[in-house]
């Protein structure tokens, strides 16, 4: 699995000051441009064992090279849910165990996306951050249908109820209800986030832009600082960040991208100095051109009256 776009990417998770125990996982292969976000459900029995066998899955099926990106993907995906299923119903402790996730693979200046939840992933690029994946829950649902706002949403009280998991039931790689898939082209300019909704619930997608704006080269930084402020905010759950960057992505609020506008605005100062002169010569030569023909028109004009009244002249 070859990459045309080779990306730099930068993971950070934390537990957050509420929570006992970590079950988000993430996984990011530069190489292969490969990018998991796993989320263990809250609330559910064994969340953590969930995450960590959805992983172990992913990483195995993945390691088996195929040229169809979607159907590689979707196997995966669904060799992960029926992992947990099989391991929930072996051990009492972990019945009723799930997860969500999201995973990207970059192939050929392309990005291919499995996804299952409420874990998400958006693209980056031309300063705009647009969410590329679905919300699999109630109010996520209604909040992508522009039903609910962004802050009604996320102070919602079912906010992190989801409609579709990874776990509970025995799942096949084509289920029209269960993987949602898509593909768009990514740019060597842009940049991929993906997070848990630890990050979604915490940040409004302004406060996240503002953030991922600020990267200069470092995407692990651009990562933590997202999770840190998650954190600031109350940190009521685990949260998790991929920041994965294209090689020529900046962001717009980078040390770089400040002075590359100062070079562009003194660039521009100079030649709108250099068309102001240009123009001002112009129009003094259309001036001039004027003024030389009214003169050549009134002087045919006086001509006859002039030259009548030299002497001799019939």
């Amino acid at each position: 699995m070859r990459t045309a776009v080779r990306c730099r990417s930068g993971v950070a998770t934390d537990t957050g000051p509420l929570r006992q125990v970590n079950e988000d996982r993430i996984y990011a292969d530069d190489n292969l441009g490969v990018y998991l976000v796993i989320d263990g459900l809250g609330g559910h029995a064994a969340g953590d064992i969930a995450a960590q066998t959805a992983l172990d899955a992913v990483i195995r099926e993945l390691a088996v090279q195929e040229d169809d990106v979607e159907r590689q993907l979707r196997r995966a995906i669904a060799a992960a849910n029926n992992d947990i299923f099989e391991l929930a119903g072996k051990d009492p402790d972990c019945a009723g165990m799930a997860c969500v996730m999201t995973l990207a693979v970059v192939r050929d200046d392309t990005v291919a996306v499995g996804h299952v939840g409420d874990t998400r992933l958006y693209l980056v690029w031309n300063g705009a951050l647009r969410k590329m994946t679905s919300d699999h829950s109630p109010v996520g649902e209604l909040e992508d249908l522009g039903e609910l706002s962004e802050a009604e949403a996320m102070a919602h009280p079912r906010r992190n109820e989801v409609f579709r998991d990874v776990g509970t039931q025995p799942r096949g790689p084509d289920d029209e209800t269960f993987i949602e898939y898509k593909s768009f082209p990514f740019h060597s300019t842009a940049a991929l986030l993906m997070a848990s909704d630890g990050m979604s619930d915490a940040l409004t997608s302004a406060e996240i832009g503002r953030i991922v704006e600020t990267y200069a080269g470092d995407p692990g930084e651009t990562a933590e600082l997202l999770v840190e402020a998650a954190n600031e905010r109350g940190g009521l759950d685990n949260v998790s960040v991929i920041f994965v960057a294209g090689p020529d992505y900046l962001g717009v609020y980078s040390p770089e991208m400040a002075e590359a506008r100062g070079r562009h605005a003194i660039t521009r100062m100079r030649n709108g100095r250099r068309w102001k002169r240009i123009a001002g010569r112009i129009v003094w030569l259309a001036v001039g051109i004027v003024l030389g023909m009214l003169l050549i028109g009134a002087l045919e004009k006086l001509a006859p009256q002039l030259l009548s009244a030299v002497p001799g002249w019939r």
